[in-house]
C-alpha cells in the first residue's frame, strides 16, 4: 500500500462496498473498520470524510455519473468507485486531481474490479477535464434542482418547500450536508463547569466554545473545537460530561423534574435524556427508564453507570408494557417517541436514502399508543412531555391534537419546534401537557 492517503481511500472504498450488502448503517460499518485498523487520527478523519461525503452527496455524484454514461445503470460496485473518485475531485480541494483519479482506479483493481478499471478511469478523467463547467453545473443545480444540488430525496425537498419556501428549505438542505459539531453538556453529578474546563485546558488539550440556548443553563453546554479521541479522555471515562446536542435538552427542561419526584422516561435508550433528568433530580427520587428493547437498555445502564446516576431503574417493556408497569403512577412522564428523524439528517447519513414518503404518517399510531400508555401512568395534575426529533407536523403537532381530542382531561401548556435553519441546533419538537 502506497501510504496513509491510499490506505484512507481503500478503507473508504471497502466501507462503501459493504454498505451495499445490507441494512447496516454506514456509521456502524465505519466504526467496525476503525476498530480493526490502526490509523493516525488525521487519516481516520480523512477516511470518515470520504465515506460520509459519498453518502451525503450521493444524488449529486450520481447525477455527474449519469452525464457521462448516458444515464445507463452501472454495477453498484462500479458506482461506488465512481462516487469515491468524484467526491475527491469536486468536494475535496486538497487532493490533487491526478491522485484522486489514479488511486481510485488502483484501489478498484486491488479490490477485484480489474475489468471495470479502464471504464472507471475514463469517466473520472472526462469529468476532471471539464472541471470548471462541472463545478458551475453543480452550483446551478442547487437552485434549479435542489434535490440533486443538495442531494436529498425529491419528495422530501418538495414537502419542505411547500411548508417553508425555497430559501429556508435550501438553508435546511445545506445544514444537513454539514458535519455536526461535537456538543457536550457538563454532568453536575460528577463535576461543574469550572472544574471541567480546568481539566480540559491543563491536562487534556481540549479546545471548546460555549453554546448558549434559551433553554439551557449558562456555561453548561459546549461545542468541542479540537480534542483527542473522547475515549482517551479521563473526563469522559469518569463521566464528567455527556455528548449531546442542545436540542435534546429542551424536552427535559419542559419536563422540569425535581428531587424527590417519581418520573417515567418511556423511551429512554440510549440514556442521554434519562441521565439529564437524574441530574435535574439530583439523584433523589424514582426514575424509571423504559424501552422496548432489552439490548438498547444496556446502553442506558452503561451510560448511567459512567455518569454516576443512581436513581434509575431500567425496565424492559417488551410487547406488553401495560403488564410491566401495572398500576404505577408517576408525577411526570417523558415520551421521547420514535419518529422519522428528519430533524437529525446531518447526523443520520443513510437515513435520507431510506426514508419513504409514508414514514411520518406510519409512525403516528405508535406515537399515539405511547402517549396513551403515558396517560395511564400519570398522576392527576401531573406533567406529560411529548418530544420527537422530527420536523414533520404529522408526527408532532397533529399527534398532540389527536391525543388531546381523545383525552379531554389534558390541556396543552406549551409547544415548541426547533428548526435548524432558524435555531442553529438539530430539529426537534416538544409539547408539554398537563392532566
Amino acid at each position: 500500500m502506497a501510504g496513509p492517503l491510499c490506505a484512507a481511500r481503500e478503507i473508504a472504498a471497502e466501507v462503501l462496498l459493504r454498505r451495499l450488502q445490507g441494512n447496516t448503517f454506514v456509521e456502524d460499518i465505519l466504526d467496525d473498520a476503525f476498530a480493526t485498523t490502526k490509523m493516525r487520527p488525521d487519516d481516520r478523519r480523512l477516511t470518515q470524510e470520504m465515506v460520509y461525503g459519498c453518502v451525503r452527496w450521493q444524488a449529486a455524484l450520481d447525477w455527474l455519473i449519469a452525464l457521462k454514461t448516458e444515464d445507463r445503470p452501472q454495477l453498484p460496485q462500479v458506482q461506488v468507485f465512481l462516487r469515491l473518485g468524484l467526491y475527491q475531485l469536486f468536494f475535496l480541494d486538497r487532493i490533487p486531481p491526478h491522485a484522486a483519479c489514479f488511486e481510485t482506479v488502483e484501489i478498484a483493481k486491488r479490490l477485484g474490479f480489474v475489468q471495470q478499471s479502464n471504464f472507471i478511469n475514463a469517466i473520472l478523467r472526462r469529468l476532471d477535464a471539464e472541471r470548471a463547467t462541472v463545478k458551475q453545473s453543480l452550483a446551478e443545480l442547487q437552485t434549479t434542482h435542489p434535490h440533486l444540488g443538495y442531494s436529498h430525496p425529491e419528495w422530501l425537498v418538495e414537502k419542505w418547500t411547500a411548508r417553508w419556501g425555497a430559501d429556508d428549505t435550501r438553508r435546511l438542505l445545506a445544514w444537513n450536508n454539514t458535519a455536526p459539531p461535537t456538543n457536550v453538556r457538563v454532568n453536575t453529578l460528577k463535576a461543574n463547569s469550572t472544574r471541567l474546563i480546568e481539566r480540559w485546558r491543563l491536562n487534556e488539550s481540549v479546545e471548546y466554545d460555549f453554546v448558549t440556548c434559551p433553554w439551557t443553563e449558562e456555561h453548561t453546554v459546549f461545542a468541542l473545537k479540537t480534542h483527542p479521541s473522547l475515549a482517551t479522555l479521563g473526563s469522559f471515562r469518569e463521566g464528567w460530561f455527556y455528548v449531546q446536542d442542545p436540542s435534546t435538552l429542551l424536552s427535559v427542561q419542559a419536563l422540569d423534574p425535581w428531587a424527590g419526584e417519581s418520573v417515567l422516561d418511556l423511551c429512554a435508550a440510549p440514556g442521554g435524556k434519562t441521565a439529564y433528568i437524574a441530574q435535574k433530580m439530583e439523584n433523589d427520587g424514582e426514575l424509571f427508564a423504559c424501552d422496548s428493547s432489552t439490548e438498547r437498555l444496556k446502553l442506558v445502564t452503561e451510560n448511567c453507570a459512567r455518569l454516576g446516576v443512581t436513581c434509575v431503574k431500567a425496565v424492559a417493556l417488551g410487547d406488553h408494557p401495560e403488564a410491566v408497569l401495572q398500576f404505577q403512577k408517576f408525577d411526570k412522564v417523558l415520551v421521547d417517541a420514535p419518529c422519522s428523524n428528519t430533524g437529525v439528517l446531518r447526523r443520520r447519513l443513510d437515513l435520507r436514502w431510506r426514508l419513504q414518503p409514508e414514514e411520518p404518517a406510519r409512525m403516528r399510531e405508535t406515537q399515539l399508543k405511547l402517549l396513551r400508555l403515558a396517560a395511564m401512568h400519570l398522576k392527576p395534575g401531573g406533567t406529560l412531555v411529548y418530544s420527537t426529533c422530527s420536523l414533520e407536523p404529522e408526527e408532532n403537532s397533529e399527534v398532540v391534537k389527536d391525543f388531546l381530542a381523545a383525552h379531554p382531561q389534558f390541556r396543552l401548556e406549551s409547544e415548541r419546534e426547533l428548526l435548524p435553519f432558524r435555531d442553529g441546533v438539530d430539529g426537534a419538537y416538544v409539547a408539554k401537557l398537563r392532566s
